[in-house]
């Protein structure tokens, strides 16, 4: 699964493998791309295997707060493009990926770091709190 990013640098579209070495950047001017995937239950593992923070967003697409916190979860893959990767999980598609990390409600959000969590939230939060939140969790535990 490869998903589409457009550089907001030069606006070249790129792919953006669910795993790979190293980080994404720009094809044409190398700038650091957002690395913002989906996964499901198959890809997860590679998906958060990564040198950098990862975020793990757990939601459904019938989830009112899921749907109010996505513009907040962009935002924060932009904002830390080159320090983060965010990955989205449709826990309806993947619930064996909601069920390893206990979660009982959506969204929940995970910061992970070599595929263990070292921050959690539950519950919806507005976009500028959001990336606060990030910023805390990957800056305070580097």
């Amino acid at each position: 699964m490869a998903d589409v990013v457009t550089c907001s640098a030069c606006g070249k579209r790129n792919r953006l493998p669910t795993s790979a070495k190293g980080l994404p950047r720009c094809a044409a001017c190398h700038v650091s791309l957002p690395w913002l995937v989906e996964a499901d239950e198959k890809t997860f593992a590679a998906a958060v295997s990564t040198s950098v923070p990862v975020l793990v967003d757990l939601w459904a697409p019938w989830c009112g707060p899921c749907k109010t916190i996505a513009p907040g979860v962009v935002r924060a893959a932009n904002e830390f493009a080159g320090r983060l990767k965010v990955v989205k999980v449709n826990v309806d598609v993947a619930p064996g990926v909601s069920a390893k990390f206990g979660v009982q409600g959506i969204p929940t959000l995970l910061v992970l770091r070599d595929g263990k969590p070292i921050a959690r939230q539950v519950g919806a939060l507005p976009a500028d709190r959001l990336t606060a939140w990030v910023r805390g969790a990957i800056e305070e535990r580097s």
